[in-house]
């Protein structure tokens, strides 16, 4: 696979080496489930060479290569620190950091009991469309769809989503799990259009930052003194709230890809313009 790091200057030479600008993937860098936009890439680029970037979501590796690498190119050379699963799965220039999982976490008896109880509660729903895949397994977290990881994109995607914002079904869904699970300790935090995450209490986004703050005690590594981090779900209980809040932070809410590439253009100086006829 084809990588983007040659021309990158090492984290220690950058122009403003004390800074490290994250970003939440779906509805910050790209649209909701859609390829990011080449301009928006080039906008990065630009920015990768004044400070240190990286992206985290809970999505897995896979999906993040799907939406962020573009022509073959390895997600892992295209940002400097890649926070997959909220970090559990973690890149540093393109090479592995310590993982963690769920399971070995929360054991496979109470893993089975958690999950029996969801797929009876979908089962028992009456919303308008159901597709599949309704539960996630992921190394860090699951991830529960009350329509199903797959519903198409452009459709019904879109017209859960709507539905959804009606009628509460992931709200509800998961107000009724922590009833029936009060002393699980878990953290369950809705995100994208149509699941919600699940994982235990800390295993958020701000996860990612003990991999930041260790960068410190690296022999070649960077103090981080100023931690930027653009998300759209920063409302509570959306997936990007913690970290968005989180006083080691400086958080942007933004409300698409569009919004964010604006909020670079006017913190850096960045020359770059976002151009995406899909981000009216």
């Amino acid at each position: 696979m084809a990588t983007g790091t040659s021309v990158i200057p090492p984290l220690n030479e950058r122009p403003i080496k004390n800074t490290i600008v994250l970003f939440d993937v779906d509805g910050t860098l790209t649209l909701a489930r859609q390829l990011v936009h080449p301009t928006m890439l080039q906008l990065l680029s630009e920015l990768r060479h004044k400070v240190a970037i990286g992206f985290v979501g809970g999505s897995n590796l896979v999906k993040q290569q799907e939406q962020l690498g573009a022509n073959g190119v390895d997600v892992t050379s295209l940002f400097d620190f890649c926070f997959a699963e909220n970090g559990l799965t973690a890149y540093r220039m393109g090479q592995p950091l310590a993982s963690q999982t769920f399971i070995q976490w929360i054991g496979e008896d109470k893993y089975k009991k958690l999950v029996n109880w969801m797929l009876h509660y979908i089962a028992d729903l009456d919303i308008p469309k159901k597709r599949g895949t309704f539960v996630e397994f992921r190394a860090g977290m699951i991830n529960v769809s009350p329509i199903g990881r797959n519903a198409t994109t452009k459709v019904e995607r879109d017209e859960y989503e709507k539905y959804d914002l009606e009628h509460k079904v992931r709200a509800t869904m998961i107000e009724a799990l922590q009833k029936e699970f009060p002393d699980i300790g878990l953290t369950y935090s809705i995100g994208g259009q149509i699941s919600f995450d699940v994982f235990p209490h800390g295993w958020d986004k701000t996860y990612c930052l003990k991999h930041v703050e260790e960068e410190a005690n690296r022999p070649d590594g960077v103090k981080f003194t100023t931690i930027h981090f653009f998300g759209d779900k920063t409302f509570k209980g959306g997936n990007d709230y913690e970290m968005y809040e989180d006083s080691r932070v400086t958080g942007h809410s933004v409300k698409s890809p569009k919004d964010t590439a604006a909020g670079l253009r006017e913190i850096f100086g960045l020359a770059t313009e976002y151009k995406d006829e899909r981000d009216p």
